[in-house]
């Protein structure tokens, strides 16, 4: 088995084919896409494969180490030109094929108008061993 990152980008990824910003949404569309998340996972979870799962609020700050005694040092107040990832989805399969499947199925939630977004989800292997350093 190996673990796969499924990231689900809001901004910063290419433009989905239903690219209806997710707040101007009806109610109950937004309902339908969270269903269609947790029918997913439940399947997921059926097969073994699921791992876990979280939707992200917007707002967020990146953030370094400045030195000994000193505040850490933020981004400053420019959100709106920042990747917005909106969540996650840790699965476990057992080939990489099977992990394009299921990202691929996902890329499938329903947004506006209940059609499916076929949003870009971004496939990210979990890291096996530390990579080998030669000189």
């Amino acid at each position: 088995m190996a673990k796969y990152l499924l990231l689900k980008h809001y901004r910063g990824a290419p433009a989905p084919s239903n690219d209806v910003p997710m707040d101007r949404w009806t109610p109950q569309e937004v309902s339908a896409h969270i269903q269609y998340m947790r029918d997913f996972a439940a399947k997921l979870e059926q097969t073994g494969e699921f791992v876990d799962a979280q939707a992200l609020a917007p707002e967020g700050t990146f953030v370094r180490y400045d030195g000994e005694g000193r505040p850490p040092v933020t981004d400053g107040p420019f959100a709106e030109t920042k990747d917005l990832i909106a969540g996650w989805m840790v699965i476990d399969v057992e080939t990489y094929d099977r992990a394009l499947e299921l990202a691929a199925e996902l890329s499938a939630a329903p947004g506006a108008g209940g059609r499916p977004i076929h949003e870009w989800l971004e496939l990210r292997p979990f890291m096996t061993e530390l990579p080998t350093i030669t000189e």
